[in-house]
């Protein structure tokens, strides 16, 4: 069957990537791993480019690495990008003492764009026929919307969890399979360290 896999890049990396050795993934290799009797057509990656942060300045240089080498790896894929946003906000703090600020500034950041842009592609991939199954890599509940038409267009919706989340109710209501992407599956489809014909390879501290 046709399949096209889109992939929530900051829910994958939270929910499963983050801390652990296999930040280097070949997001094309470990969906024909998963769905080995489907046609994988097209990955979708929607993520931002993050900036440096005072407590780790090569984040940037890590995650565009990351980037350009799943550019000139796989050819199936597709990246799509929104944006991030940065602000100073005052928070309360969750066990504040008995005297003294019950609140602290904080900087909180916010990825825009990415899970809009996600819906608006599945959604007209799936108008133009493009696929017969839509597989959706995320958690977040606001993507159920864009499932439920998809499966009203009569195609077929799969959900891939990232790490040990307990899955989304809304998402589940809206997903003909649900999967959940384990570390042996991510270990088994890591990117070579070096790509082969380019100067890009896996970052050290990965």
């Amino acid at each position: 069957m046709r399949t096209y896999v889109y992939v929530d890049g900051f829910n994958l990396y939270y929910g499963a990537l983050k801390g652990t050795p296999y930040k280097w993934l070949d997001l094309s290799a470990l969906m024909s791993n998963i769905l080995p009797r489907n046609d994988i057509i097209r990955v979708k990656l929607f993520t931002a480019r993050i900036t440096p942060r005072p407590n780790d300045l090569d984040a940037s240089k890590r995650q565009d690495a990351y980037l350009r080498a799943m550019s000139a790896h796989c050819s199936n894929l597709d990246i799509i990008y929104g944006h991030f946003l940065y602000n100073t906000t005052r928070m309360y703090l969750a066990d504040p003492p008995a005297t003294g600020p019950r609140t602290v500034e904080v900087v909180k950041t916010e990825e825009k764009g990415s899970d809009v842009n996600l819906a608006v592609h599945m959604v007209d991939d799936a108008w133009q026929d493009l696929y017969d199954v839509g597989v959706v890599i995320s958690n977040d509940s606001d993507l159920a919307g864009p499932m439920e038409i998809v499966q009203r267009l009569k195609k077929t919706t799969g959900l891939i969890t990232p790490g040990r989340r307990r899955p989304s109710q809304q998402l589940l209501q809206h997903s003909s399979f649900r999967k959940t992407l384990r570390p042996a599956q991510l270990a088994a489809a890591q990117l070579p360290d070096q790509i082969p014909g380019t100067p890009i390879s896996r970052p050290r501290s990965w």
